[in-house]
């Protein structure tokens, strides 16, 4: 299966590269609300970095089939056939799931490495399991 992994959840500076860099390729504009991976500073100086684990939650909750699995174990959006009624991003346990007000269709980490080139701390990798 392959999939966005943090390789050290401590060494995260909160910098938001690569947040940025997931908004301005599905969305051509840095925008925290339009990226498929999330920084959440909580109390002090602790950050959760949330990325999709490709759990299929997404794709059992969408009523129009339009997210499968392909043969790498990624989710992916079929863009034909996505309605944009959202019920996967209410579903999603990661919180990771977009569905911008000005796109038609849901979209969510397809596992592209963006993120990971963008990162300056280098904690983000796409591994196949």
């Amino acid at each position: 299966m392959k999939k966005l992994v943090v390789k050290d959840k401590t060494a995260c500076m909160a910098c938001l590269s690569c947040v940025r860099a997931c908004s301005e390729a599905f969305y051509k504009e840095f925008d925290p609300a339009k990226s498929c991976i999330q920084i959440v500073s909580k109390t002090g100086h602790d950050v959760v970095v949330k990325t999709c684990i490709q759990c299929g939650k997404c794709a059992r909750n969408c009523e129009a089939g339009a997210i499968k699995q392909n043969a790498k174990g990624v989710y992916m959006i079929d863009k034909k056939l996505c309605t944009g009624c959202g019920k996967c991003v209410e579903v999603c346990p990661m919180g990771v799931m977009v569905k911008a007000e000005s796109a038609p269709t849901s979209s969510k980490c397809i596992a592209c490495g963006i993120c990971a080139k963008a990162c300056p701390m280098d904690i983000l990798e796409v591994q196949e399991s």
